[in-house]
């Protein structure tokens, strides 16, 4: 699965690992977080994230 990297702090969204934290299960594609979902780190939204390299 592709990872995503948020543009503004660096925080790795692994769609292996989910976001436990804000009940985003293991195996949840970046595509599929909710259209509200933010950078737990930086409060950044999903449009400040892309493909990792």
């Amino acid at each position: 699965m592709e990872r995503w990297v948020c543009g503004v702090c660096g925080y790795v969204y692994d769609p292996a690992e989910g976001d436990p934290e804000n009940n985003i299960p293991a195996g949840t594609k970046f595509e599929d977080l909710p259209a509200d979902w933010e950078c737990p780190v930086c409060g950044a939204g999903k449009d400040e994230f892309s493909k990792e390299e």
